[in-house]
């Protein structure tokens, strides 16, 4: 069995000093980490901060997608580039693992369908049509007050997406864009990194409703590891929610300046402080996945982790690397390897071909 992961951020990390070829004592996702997985692929996310200006996260988009490529070609004996499900089946067998591209925020293409098909022609499978704020796009979940769903050009990335053959992603979205896309869109639409909001309520999770109409469109949801979206015990304990408050601030402090040693130790220090938080882990994740398969079928679910875009891990799911734990709990629970196989991957890439048509 091979793990496909839909969503994880480590782009952004790449340009942070990180060696992806080494086995870091910090960090989600680094190639040894995905190779000991057991993953088959993943989805590395061109992540675009909300407040970023369109030319500065065109820019930062592309300084990423460089990483990506450069990370990829500096280590070709443990991963490959890949832009379709075939290309994975080629690189699975030569033992290399498949990098994917996926854009978080469709900032970087600014309000121009031309740059969109530029990012398509560079390598990009989905793009996350928003993140934390309003966008020329559409509405996101964390505000959702600019246009109530869809903007007029949002319309047309809309239908140029289904063009090209590239996924919809719905997870940031608010839920009038997420209703939106329903309606307007003509292929299945995906959310690569969201939760289920009947067993947490929080606005990024799902409801019901949507997951239904996710599998109604024939599309798929990749259950998301950060803890906000697992239990809503999360930081419900205000020391736990101060030191998260603290560990954001350190963390902005590394990613202002990187390369400053003083700044690294403080940020590798404090993420050992955030693993004394209650956090949710194997259990509450398999619960929003069993929740997931229940509401919209067994075909439509699989895992967009959000490794190394989340400030802490789940318990006992450090790094990618320990993602077994999951599958081991789904057959506890009585899942049959078929099963657990399409949600481990297979139901993103069927999803994928789906989508290419």
């Amino acid at each position: 069995m091979l793990f496909f992961d839909s969503h994880v951020d480590t782009p952004s990390q790449l340009i942070r000093l990180r060696d992806p070829g080494a086995d870091n004592a910090y960090g989600h996702v680094d190639f040894p980490k995905l190779r000991r997985g057991g993953v088959g692929g993943s989805f590395f996310a061109l992540y675009t901060p909300a407040g970023m200006s369109p030319d500065g996260a065109t820019r930062y988009a592309l300084e990423m997608l460089s990483a990506v490529y450069d990370s990829v070609e500096r280590y070709p004996e443990m991963v490959a580039m890949a832009f379709t499900p075939e290309d994975a089946l080629r690189n699975g067998p030569e033992g290399r693992v498949s990098i994917f591209l996926g854009m978080e925020n469709g900032s970087p293409f600014q309000e121009s369908l031309p740059l969109l098909r530029t990012f398509f022609r560079l390598g990009v499978r989905y793009v996350t049509l928003t993140h934390n704020g309003d966008n020329a796009i559409a509405d996101s979940a964390a505000e959702g007050k600019r246009w109530h769903g869809l903007s007029p050009f949002g319309k047309k990335v809309l239908a140029e997406m289904n063009a090209l053959g590239m996924m919809v992603d719905l997870s940031h979205a608010s839920d009038e864009t997420f209703w939106d896309c329903i309606r307007f869109s003509r292929s299945p639409v995906i959310a690569s990194h969201s939760c289920c909001r009947a067993l947490c309520r929080h606005r990024r999770n799902l409801t019901d409703d949507m997951l239904k109409a996710l599998a109604d469109k024939d599309g798929y949801v990749g259950i998301n590891f950060y803890p906000g979206f697992l239990s809503e015990r999360f930081l419900s304990d205000p020391a736990d929610a101060a030191l998260f408050d603290e560990g954001e601030r350190v963390e902005a402090a590394f990613i202002a300046d990187p390369s400053d040693p003083v700044r690294v130790r403080e940020w590798n220090l404090m993420q050992d402080r955030l693993r004394s938080l209650w956090r949710p882990g194997v259990r509450e994740i398999v619960d929003h996945i069993d929740h997931a398969v229940e509401i919209a079928g067994i075909d439509h679910v699989g895992i967009g982790s959000d490794f190394d875009g989340i400030l802490v891990p789940p318990e006992g799911l450090e790094d990618v690397s320990m993602i077994g734990k999951v599958f081991a709990e789904m057959r506890r629970r009585g899942y049959d390897e078929s099963d657990i196989d399409k949600v481990a991957g297979e139901n993103l890439m069927a999803v994928f071909r789906r989508i290419r048509g």
